[in-house]
């Protein structure tokens, strides 16, 4: 196949297509699942940040598939990444039937798709979601931590002094898979709407309070990783901004086909001249630096 003329190992003509079969799907919080997949090509080359497409086996219903982010991989006895984990809340028709999906069904992928988080070595990670918003950023903590390496040979890997997700959401039961970023070594606090887990508040505030505490060590350097509600985003950046910390946001923006031709996902980003730009946010994201954004 002909290289890309832009020379993006993330576009989609370097994807792969599998039937990967699942081996668990599992409830975490209420409404949300982890899907756990045997597909070891797609394994060995998805990094934090990345997504896959999928899409029921055998089906036109939904006829499109669902963008999901990569979670975590999994590997096999002797250390070899097998397949991969996608943790998802059920919100329409297909996460709907993806959530009766069992154990040796098999799910159509594709992937991996978009850009990726950031690999430049920094001192403190802070990752801060909202939501749903978590999912990218167990493998990210993990490979800053040093605990697993992802994608393909020649990737550097993100590595990070310390590792801390500030995580938000509305009440208790949909809080999800805190055990796992704790199991990896990730510093969690977590903040509820009404209170009922964690500190009552926006996860806005607790990122405040941490970037207070990190400003009594001014020689350390700091990045953070976004992803959730919109507004929560755009509140995150702009609080970035003003403590001149440098910050990526993973965007959730729907979309049709995954791959840059349709045009549905496309986001107002700032370019070097002041004007701004639509960019597909599975092409050229859907990481992307977040004052660059036209929120």
């Amino acid at each position: 196949m002909e290289a890309n003329p832009l020379g993006a190992a993330y576009y989609a003509d370097q994807a792969v297509q599998a039937s990967a079969t699942v081996i668990e799907n599992v409830q975490l919080a209420r409404g949300t699942y982890r899907a756990r997949l045997e597909a070891p090509e797609l394994a060995r080359r998805v990094a934090p940040g990345q997504f896959l497409m999928l899409r029921l086996s055998g089906s036109s219903d939904p006829l499109l598939g669902r963008p999901l982010a990569l979670y975590d991989t999994w590997l096999d006895t002797d250390g070899t990444p097998r397949g991969v984990d996608v943790v998802y809340l059920v919100v329409g028709r297909m996460t709907s039937r993806l959530a009766q999906v069992k154990a040796g069904d098999v799910i159509e992928t594709w992937g991996p798709l978009g850009n990726g988080f950031s690999t430049e070595p920094v001192d403190h990670l802070i990752m801060v979601a909202g939501g749903i918003g978590q999912t990218p950023f167990l493998a990210l903590g993990r490979e800053a931590l040093g605990g697993r390496d992802y994608g393909t040979a020649g990737r550097r890997p993100l590595r990070a002094k310390r590792a801390t997700l500030c995580y938000g959401v509305r009440t208790v039961d949909l809080l999800a898979g805190v055990d796992d970023f704790r199991e990896a070594g990730i510093d969690v606090r977590v903040s509820s709407d009404d209170g009922s887990v964690g500190r009552r508040g926006l996860v806005t505030e607790t990122l405040g309070e941490l970037l207070d505490e990190a400003a009594a060590n001014p020689g350390s350097t700091i990045r953070i990783a976004c992803c959730g509600p919109e507004r929560m985003m755009e509140a995150v950046a702009h609080l970035a901004m003003q403590r001149g910390v440098a910050c990526e946001v993973s965007l959730e923006t729907p979309m049709a086909c995954g791959i840059g031709i349709c045009f549905s996902c496309v986001v107002k980003v700032r370019q070097p001249d002041g004007e701004w730009d639509y960019k597909r946010t599975c092409v050229e994201g859907p990481v992307f630096v977040a004052e660059k954004i036209e929120w």
